[in-house]
């Protein structure tokens, strides 16, 4: 159980999931694994999200009794520093969007790519049943984001229907839960990272209210379904959320071509910095995902060490 002496570590432990959840293809819950706190996190989410789930079917006594076991110090002081560091870095990265759109895209890119390459490794099983999902859901992910606009263009949040707020923060919750896969990343893949990222920086309440209201309404409703999912087809969920990140990298496309926004064209400007960034992009994920490991590894160690020794 958390106590007060932990609430300013916590506060910074969220502050850096925060930092990289608003970075498409950088997995909180990755950041959160490097913390140690992934596993405890993920109780509090369950925990919380069976009390959501209780209260809206009028079950108030039992969401009270589960709300009780909720470690609020630990995930209140998390939450805050989430928060603080999505508003602290919102106005930045917007305005690189706005100002560098392809160096930007190939950033993206990059983290996304570096977050597939990832997520194969969370596989279980690496058989032809899998890889064909993988095919499969990504060439389907690939046709239909053709048909899309850009998942970068700059579009007025006051544009943009309350229902795909409210959506977006649903599905987007869910990244909490799926290992390796970035909130972020989601909003991308659905074409509301900029909205999002606007409502946040131009203090678009109503919109960010709604957003949120659709992560709690997401989190007591898919949270336990999702885990379900995981727990019984944990290798086809992995290997359907592989192809949507490959898939989803015609969006990310720096180069888009003609009226199409999305239709894949040749470079022609800023190659060495957008590449560049690409390929940074890609290190600073795997880099991230191999010290999770480690230190999991290492964290396994020392509890094994702890039983033995009592």
């Amino acid at each position: 159980m958390a106590d007060l002496r932990e609430v300013p570590a916590n506060f910074l432990r969220g502050a850096a999931m925060g930092s990289a959840d608003i970075v498409p293809g950088v997995s909180g819950g990755t950041v959160a694994l490097v913390l140690a706190i992934y596993h405890r996190l993920i109780v509090a989410i369950r925990t919380g999200s069976s009390a959501l789930g209780r209260l809206l079917r009028m079950d108030v006594r039992g969401a009270i009794r589960l709300l009780g076991q909720v470690e609020w110090l630990f995930l209140i002081p998390l939450g805050a520093g989430i928060l603080t560091a999505v508003l602290l870095l919102a106005s930045t990265i917007e305005h690189q969007l706005e100002q560098h759109p392809v160096q930007m895209a190939g950033l993206f890119l990059g983290l996304v790519a570096g977050a597939a390459v990832v997520a194969t490794g969370l596989l279980t099983r690496r058989d032809a049943r899998e890889w064909a999902l993988i095919a499969g859901s990504g060439l389907a992910f690939f046709l239909l984001l053709g048909l899309t606009d850009s998942a970068l263009v700059a579009r007025d949040p006051g544009e943009v229907p309350a229902w795909q707020f409210f959506l977006s923060g649903a599905i987007a919750i869910c990244a909490m839960i799926l290992p390796g896969v970035s909130g972020s990343f989601l909003l991308v893949a659905m074409g509301m990272y900029q909205p999002v990222l606007s409502a946040v920086t131009s203090g678009d309440y109503a919109s960010l209210a709604v957003f949120l209201m659709g992560c709690v309404v997401g989190l007591a409703l898919f949270s336990q379904l999702l885990h379900w999912a995981l727990s019984e087809h944990y290798d086809t969920v992995m290997a359907l959320m592989i192809g949507l990140l490959v898939g989803s990298l015609r969006i990310l496309w720096p180069w888009p071509d003609g009226g199409n926004s999305v239709a894949l064209g040749p470079p022609d400007e800023a190659v060495a910095v957008t590449v560049g960034l690409a390929v940074l992009g890609f290190v600073v994920v795997l880099v991230v995902d191999r010290v999770a490991h480690r230190l999991e590894r290492r964290t396994a160690r020392d509890e094994a060490d702890e039983l033995r020794a009592s």
